[in-house]
Order: structure tokens, then C-alpha cells, then sequence
């Protein structure tokens, strides 16, 4: 078994390069959470969650397939010829949409095209990205393939660190201070 020396010491040299990695996540993580629950998206999320949608697995196709049409129509009057990544159809809420994603000819994301999902009319244009900055921020990826190794390894990183500080712990409460009772036992 390893001594208590050999963990201190490997503790100390994982804990320095990864409280930089640590504090970067942290404040990332920090920003992603409150653009989530802050966000418009949020908002719209939270007070559709109650409400019952007026379409069912049974509905007739006639009755909501005929605004999809629409959509893509205009759709393509927006954006003739471009690629559609995905369509989205909200049928919940005070103002369902249908949203259409173009990306762009020689690739990658482009346009949201947002439509009124009782009426198919045209209700904004928007940029679109498939993650929002931040959330490829926070997991490295903004850095490219590159960034995403080292956010595994400090990933890594952190895990020796909680582990190895656990080792120094368990040692020193069971081994070095065994005679401590009670919370002083837990918190010395």
C-alpha cells in the first residue's frame, strides 16, 4: 500500500493544474445553468408544462398535417433552395410554432425560420447554431477536438484529485487520529 506521503504528494501536484481546469468548468457551468434558467426557452418551458396540447395520437392528419405544408411553403419562400436540417413542431402552449432549420449549402447550421403552428404564417428569422457558445465553452469543444481531450484528461484529472483526497482522509481519520469520537471524528 502506498503511503500517505505518496498520496499527499500526488494530491498536491493534481490539485494545482486542475483548480485552474476546476475554476474554468465551475464558472462556465455557472453561466450555462443561469442562461438556462433565465432563458426565454426556460420560460416558455415552464408555462407550457402544465398545459394539455389540443392535438392527441389520434387527432386526424387532415387537422394539423395542413399548417406543416404551409410552413414549408413558406419556408421555401424565406429560403428558396437551402438545405432543411430538421423541423420542429411545438404544438403546446399560448403560440405553438413550427420551426424549420436550414443549414447552409456547403454545410454546417444556418437559419431557424419560425412559423405560427394554427396558421403557418411566417413569425421570425433567427440565427441558429446546434449548441449555444457556452455549452461548447464549458466542454472545451469551442477549442476544437484538442479542447475536448484535455477537458477529458482534466476530467481525469478531477477524479484522481476527489479520489486521492478520499485515500488522505479515510488515512488520517481510521489511521492517524483513530481515537476522535463523534463529529470530531468526521470533521477534524
Amino acid at each position: 500500500m502506498p503511503t500517505p506521503a505518496f498520496w499527499r504528494q500526488w494530491h498536491r501536484w493534481i490539485g494545482a493544474p486542475a483548480a485552474l481546469f476546476l475554476a474554468f468548468a465551475s464558472f462556465t457551468g455557472v453561466w450555462v445553468a443561469a442562461t438556462e434558467f433565465f432563458g426565454a426557452d426556460e420560460a416558455a418551458r415552464e408555462a407550457n408544462r402544465k398545459l394539455v396540447s389540443a392535438v392527441h395520437t389520434d387527432t386526424p392528419l387532415v387537422e394539423w398535417s395542413g399548417v406543416i405544408a404551409m410552413a414549408m411553403t413558406n419556408a421555401a419562400a424565406q429560403a428558396p433552395g437551402v438545405p432543411v436540417d430538421k423541423v420542429i413542431i411545438e404544438l403546446k402552449g399560448q403560440a405553438p410554432i413550427i420551426a424549420v432549420y436550414t443549414g447552409k449549402p456547403t454545410g454546417g447550421e444556418d437559419r431557424r425560420l419560425v412559423f405560427d403552428a394554427k396558421t403557418g404564417a411566417f413569425l421570425r428569422n433567427d440565427s441558429y447554431v446546434d449548441k449555444p457558445l457556452i455549452h461548447r465553452i464549458h466542454s472545451a469543444e469551442a477549442f476544437g477536438d484538442g479542447g475536448l481531450v484535455v477537458s477529458m484528461i482534466w476530467g481525469i484529472a478531477l477524479l484522481a484529485l476527489t479520489v486521492t483526497g478520499f485515500l488522505l482522509y479515510w488515512r488520517l481519520m481510521r489511521v492517524e487520529r483513530p481515537d476522535r469520537v463523534g463529529l470530531r471524528r468526521f470533521f477534524f
